[in-house]
């Protein structure tokens, strides 16, 4: 097996030096096995995602010893990806600089993780849970309870992006829960620290991180500006990969905002991240350090960091997303060794996004074959059903339309017999039922798998994802009596705006007011329907959504309200409608019956609708 190892590694070498790319002459059994794992599993996820191009770069022993370029930069002139001169956009790897900055402004006495964050800044942040201040180390660990907001969180091309604290100042999301208690991942937060970051050190936030984070690791070629803050000679070196959308074209919006400290506008090379992993792997980096978990059996966060461990192997990661770019740096402790890989397309069905991890999960097998996922020992937890109900990501806006999504992002647990099963949580459209073994006190293991469940109060967490938690919902909140509700409304609208106008050709007699309701009743069914097709036509185009939700520049999203609103105020005559019915005779009984239905259905439509914000703009 060595021997294999060895002449697999020496062929690695010789492909590498062949390429020009960084590599070195005697690699190691664990360099060659890195680098054989990495070449078949990237060589087969482009091939079979239709994934233009990527890269990837494996540091070791404080050395880079494998970079490779897979596929193309530009589908079009047909670039070949160099992993030394092709930059991706980070997205939120990017975070890890503010932290790293953070951190640096620490060690100087400057800054105190479990300061106030109004004490340095010059607006202040509301104090709605009085006594229980938002603490630069909530801001790093997605734990400020502030609500998510990504609509508008970008810039068009064409508009310059606003003043960093100028743009804090005016955009601050609701505060929705005390600071500290649950995780919901958070980018303003993060945005925030970088412009403590500016405020303290008395520099720009993209100068200080330049002067002091990048420039001393030799990171040249990393742009904080979209390329345009680069020296000429470092400009003209290199070129940034066209992104591609799951459908092959190209993503043209979602990537320059405001927010820089949190990823839009930053761009690299890959091998300029190997000099970052092997900073971050030297010995007492407090960023690696947990500084919160939401239950001390699962995994939590460093500053930034997330964990993620592989049967017992210590992982510790963070990824990157904007439209057409997908990129994912972990570290492996224990092993002294760092991986880092980029996309520059989002795949057929989104599936750059797992293809990243699961990278580095194959990268963690590989390395320790020996290990498995440990058998769980089932242990007795009383009534299981007290776990059972629906659950509500804790990551969403409670006042735009964005919420809309948590209709079908919800998830359900129900107790049969002694397990747990659940829907909602696999990211795994073909299997999306998991089954859940109780290990006692709350907490779940996946059957056949290595996921933990843990249970705290009405909150559920879920190892593979420590930045989120799901909170119970009462039964007349649940997702899925919203969504029946609204099938059903529609489908009692469609009949009323399909067989009325017949009804009202044969009863031409009916008196004004009888006809002038039977037409507002009539417009209080079509208008729901056309904001529902106006939202069809929006998500129908999955490609673009990401885009046009960041960019908020979507017509049909803007028009979309505009119809729910008009809809609303024709529902309240529908329900006007449906009384002096009654109490006029209008119509025949069976016609005051189905008057009375159509109005009740547009009034369940429109209370839903406004319980998912669909009426805001």
């Amino acid at each position: 097996m060595k021997a294999i190892l060895t002449a697999l590694g020496g062929t690695v070498a010789a492909v590498a030096v062949c390429l020009c790319v960084a590599a070195p002459a005697h690699a190691d059994d664990t360099t060659a096995t890195v680098a054989h794992t990495a070449d078949r599993v990237l060589t087969a996820q482009l091939a079979r995602d239709h994934i233009p191009g990527a890269a990837v770069v494996v540091v070791a022993g404080g050395k880079q010893v494998y970079a490779k370029g897979y596929g193309v930069a530009d589908t079009g002139r047909r670039t070949p990806v160099d992993p030394g001169h092709t930059s991706f956009y980070l997205g939120s790897v990017t975070k890890l600089f503010t932290a790293t900055a953070v951190q640096q402004l620490v060690d100087a006495g400057k800054l105190d993780l479990d300061a106030d964050v109004n004490s340095y800044l010059d607006f202040r942040i509301p104090d709605r849970y009085p006594g229980r201040p938002i603490r630069l180390r909530n801001l790093l660990t997605h734990t400020s309870g502030f609500e998510d907001e990504v609509l508008g969180l970008g810039t068009p091309t064409t508009v310059p992006p606003a003043k960093l604290g100028h743009w804090l100042a005016t955009h601050q999301p609701r505060r929705v829960r005390p600071p500290g208690t649950l995780a919901s991942y958070d980018n303003y937060g993060v945005v925030l620290a970088g412009y403590v970051v500016q405020r303290v050190s008395g520099e720009s936030y993209q100068r200080y991180v330049r002067d002091h984070v990048l420039t001393p690791l030799g990171m040249r070629h990393t742009s904080l500006d979209n390329g345009r803050d680069l020296a000429p000679r470092y400009r003209s070196d290199g070129t940034i990969a066209t992104g591609y959308r799951s459908d092959g074209t190209v993503a043209t919006g979602g990537r320059r905002g405001p927010g820089t400290p949190a990823g839009p506008n930053v761009t690299a090379p890959p091998t300029d991240l190997g000099r970052y992993l092997i900073d971050q792997l030297k010995p007492g980096n407090p960023l690696l350090r947990r500084h919160f978990t939401q239950d001390p059996r699962l995994p939590g966060m460093g500053l930034v960091y997330e964990e993620h461990p592989r049967h017992g192997v210590r992982v510790i990661s963070k990824d990157g997303d904007v439209p057409g770019y997908h990129d994912y740096l972990a570290l492996l402790p224990d092993d002294d060794i760092g991986v880092y890989v980029a996309y520059n397309g989002d795949g057929v069905d989104g599936a750059a996004d797992d293809d990243r991890r699961a990278l580095v999960d194959r990268i963690v097998d590989a390395l320790h074959p020996d290990r498995h996922p440990a058998t769980p020992h089932r242990a007795d937890d009383g009534d299981l059903s007290r776990y059972a109900g629906s659950y509500r990501t804790t990551r969403y806006n409670h006042d735009d339309l964005t919420k809309v999504t948590q209709l079908t992002s919800g998830v359900t647990v129900q107790a049969t017999g002694t397990e747990l099963t659940t829907t909602g949580l696999s990211t795994d459209a073909h299997h999306g039922e998991i089954r859940w073994i109780p290990l006692g006190h709350g907490l779940f293991a996946e059957q056949g798998g290595y996921a933990r469940l843990a249970f705290r109060g009405d909150a559920l967490f879920d190892s593979e994802n420590p930045t989120m938690a799901y909170q119970r919902l009462a039964w007349y909140q649940a997702p899925m009596l919203h969504l029946e509700t609204l099938v059903v409304a529609i489908l009692v609208l469609l009949y009323a705006a399909v067989v009325w106008p017949v009804a009202a050709l044969v009863q031409r007699r009916e008196g004004i007011l009888p006809t002038v309701a039977r037409l507002a009743g009539w417009a209080g069914a079509v208008l729901p329907l056309v904001g529902v097709v106006l939202l069809g036509i929006f998500l129908s185009d999955g490609a673009t959504v990401n885009e046009h939700v960041l960019q908020n520049d979507s017509a049909t999203l803007h028009a979309a309200p505009v119809v729910f609103r008009l809809g609303t105020v024709f529902a309240g005559v529908l329900l006007v409608g449906a009384v002096l019915a009654w109490v006029r005779r209008w119509w025949r009984v069976p016609g005051r019956i189905g008057y009375t239905v159509v109005a009740l259905a547009a009034v369940a439509f429109t209370a839903v609708a406004a319980v998912y914000n669909l009426t805001l703009s």
